[in-house]
């Protein structure tokens, strides 16, 4: 039987046990509850799932809130980010990013190019953010081949849900902080317009100045190679301070209109722009001078050994999304529509005020789910997904050649609830289709990817989880056509046109446990990778920047994740928590080839936190190891230590929506850098950050 055969047969006999008898409903928490994951075609309990699940939200959420999605996100059990300066970080989960990690905004994609190249801005804006879901496991399939790492799903309100109680409900956030002088503002309104009708509008500002760090901006290889080469660039190395070039001014605004109807029935659409420019930290160019230099090589543009170009991305988002829904019977209880289109710009601006290059991308997206009727304690959904991505850049530094990216995915997701057994699978065939006309080359990839697992009661407030997964991806256009320079990126970029598809066999195990006064999740898991793709530094140059290769070869990640809390105390309402998160990943390259780059290292993060009052806080101590395991031409990264505090005030009482935190991040002024960040040797982490946020709702 041919793969398309089988996974149609899959998508038909996933209906079969929903014409069981009916069970009883079960209730249901409501969406806003941590323990409800709502990145699913329905509402699905985060204590069964087979895989870790981790959910930011409420005063959690405004706590972590940053103007990227990667640091807002960086704090998350088995979660990093990219950190190519303030501005520009995707998440990175357990080691993968880029194309193995889908960033998502309700369920749809981003639709930016922020997988093309690490300084290249993820165009989702946390600001707005109602919740923030990161999946793993079957339910990712739902998403895309590109999912083998995992889901980031960020939930707006753009696309109302519900009519608000009275006639307008407000949404309001507003933030100062002091390392990069930031300054935020963000609203949202819905109104009730009559008749199941509800407008939306929105809108966010946010502006930085040059961040500052602390200790030394450039790292200590670095430094002494400055000290070798002497001079200007010697003492230029020792700076302090703020990081040139680091400032960022972005706005957004959106309208939507939805109707709700009583039936369950609902259709909605909003649109939406975006736009951000923001500066890419400068670098410290060392020249190199031996006795084969040609001196004859004009290096007058350079500085006379080490550069200072401010480059500045310009970029610009439209975007319009629809959602609905229509209530079905028998066999299935609803359709579901989910869609997006997208027109995307940035421009890279040279410090001489000229646009070098500008990348431009049209995307769309759509899925069609069926949600079956819950039978028997059967649960599921299946569908299909469209995705398409028309991508060209333009200037002297256009690396990538114009491409074109076709997908057709069909996908299903299957549930059985046992009693004290639940079991689960995801299964997606994906069609894919890459080419690009400027270099004659198109390749096609049919993918399958099959994902099962299921969670046991243990008694006594544990359930024991576990699951196993095939995934195959894809190359992307990135991997497979770059070849050029990259200024903002300072690196030459080389793909591979051959590459074969990426596959990925995987297991994982969670225990949770839960109990009056504590509670823990530990997870642990290992991928084998064959033809896994990764981009690494050759050692040479071209157009006076190092080379970077997409290679491809075996690989194995392994790691752990251990998060827990227990009440020490409870003083009136005001509740005395003790917490603690660990993670870990390894990654190595099969065949003696050595470590997998910028994998992050071992971190523990320990706190003591008190809520459930009108006043409460929490004082942190987060230590992240020395990353010695490094490939060839990547420096290790000394490991730091970061003290944080934060106090929360809620003045109109516990309950309420309204909250003020003030925040001391980094409150010794360490030095301290992510490894998996490309620019880690330039552009460390924020310094000692006093941050003043304020959330209502009303």
């Amino acid at each position: 039987m041919t793969r398309t055969r089988a996974i149609f047969a899959l998508l038909l006999l996933s209906a079969a046990p929903a014409l069981a008898e009916a069970a009883p409903p079960d209730s249901q928490h409501g969406e806003q509850d941590p323990e409800i994951i709502v990145t699913a075609p329905y509402a699905r309990d985060r204590k069964l799932a087979a895989t870790a699940i981790s959910v930011l939200s409420g005063d959690e959420l405004q706590r972590q809130t940053r103007s990227t999605i990667g640091e807002t996100l960086a704090r998350q059990p088995g979660v990093s980010s990219s950190f190519f300066g303030p501005n520009a970080s995707r998440p990175i989960l357990r080691g993968l990013d880029n194309e193995r990690v889908r960033v998502l905004t309700d369920g749809i994609g981003s639709f930016d190019v922020s997988n093309t190249s690490v300084d290249h801005a993820v165009a989702v804006n946390p600001l707005l953010a109602d919740r923030i879901e990161i999946l793993r496991g079957p339910a990712a399939l739902l998403y895309g081949s590109g999912a083998i790492g995992g889901v980031v799903n960020m939930r707006d309100l753009r696309i109302p849900r519900e009519v608000p109680e009275g006639t307008v409900h407000v949404d309001a956030a507003a933030g100062l902080a002091s390392a990069a002088r930031e300054r935020n503002a963000a609203a949202s309104v819905n109104a009730a317009l009559g008749g199941g009708f509800v407008a939306h509008v929105d809108g966010s500002f946010f502006q930085s100045g040059d961040y500052r760090t602390g200790g030394f901006i450039f790292g200590r290889e670095l430094r002494a190679e400055a000290a070798a080469e002497g001079g200007e660039v010697a003492e230029e190395a020792k700076a302090r301070g703020r990081v040139d070039n680091t400032g960022a001014r972005t706005w957004d605004i959106a309208g939507g209109l939805a109707w709700i109807g009583a039936n369950g029935a609902s259709f909605g659409v909003a649109v939406s722009h975006l736009e951000n420019r923001y500066g890419i930290p400068n670098s410290l160019e060392i020249e190199h001078h031996d006795e084969d230099h040609d001196h004859d090589h004009d290096h007058d543009h350079d500085h006379e050994g080490h550069a200072h170009e401010d480059i500045t991305l310009d970029m610009r988002q439209t975007r319009v999304d629809v959602r609905g829904s229509l209530p079905l019977g028998g066999v299935f209880k609803e359709v579901k529509l989910r869609g997006g289109w997208a027109n995307y710009r940035h421009d890279e601006i040279e410090d001489t005020g000229e646009i070098g290059t500008s990348f431009f991308n049209k995307s769309w997206e759509g899925r069609i789910e069926l949600v079956q009727e819950a039978r028997g304690g059967w649960q599921g959904a299946s569908g299909v997904q469209y995705f398409s991505r028309n991508f060209r850049a333009v200037g002297e530094e256009a690396y990538i050649p114009a491409n074109e990216t076709r997908q057709i995915g069909l996908f299903t997701l299957q549930e059985l609830d046992l009693g004290k057994v639940r079991l689960e699978g995801g299964a997606r065939y994906e069609h894919s289709n890459v080419k690009s006309a400027v270099v004659g080359r198109e390749r096609r990839f049919d993918t399958l990817s099959l994902s099962a697992g299921g969670s046991v009661d243990l008694g006594g407030g544990f359930r024991l989880a576990a699951s196993l997964a095939r995934t195959e991806r894809a190359p992307a256009a990135e991997e497979l056509f770059a070849n050029g320079a990259h200024a903002a990126t300072r690196a030459f970029e080389i793909g591979n046109p051959n590459f074969r598809t990426e596959r990925q066999l995987g297991a994982e195990a969670v225990l949770r446990g839960r109990g009056a006064g504590w509670r823990i999740e530990l997870s642990a898991f290992v991928n084998r990778f064959d033809n896994f793709i990764y981009l690494q530094p050759t050692g040479a140059e071209e157009d006076e920047l190092p080379v970077f290769q997409y290679n491809q070869a075996d690989a194995r990640f392994y790691g752990f994740e251990i998060e827990g809390a227990i009440k020490l105390a409870q003083l009136g309402r005001t509740r005395i928590d003790l917490t603690g998160l660990v993670d870990y990943t390894r990654a190595e390259l099969l065949g003696g080839r050595g470590a997998v780059p910028r994998i992050p290292p071992l971190r523990t993060l320990a706190g003591i936190e008190a809520s459930g009052s009108v006043i409460g806080g929490r004082l942190e101590l987060e230590h992240v190891t020395r990353q010695s395991r490094v490939t060839s031409f990547e420096t290790e990264t000394p490991a730091f230590t970061m003290v944080n505090a934060s106090l929360n005030w809620k003045p109109f009482g516990p309950e309420s929506p309204t909250s003020v935190i003030v925040q001391a991040n980094n409150i010794f002024d360490v030095e301290a850098r992510r490894h998996a960040s490309f620019l880690k040797d330039v552009a460390p982490l924020f310094g000692r950050d006093i941050r003043l946020s304020v959330r209502t709702a009303f």
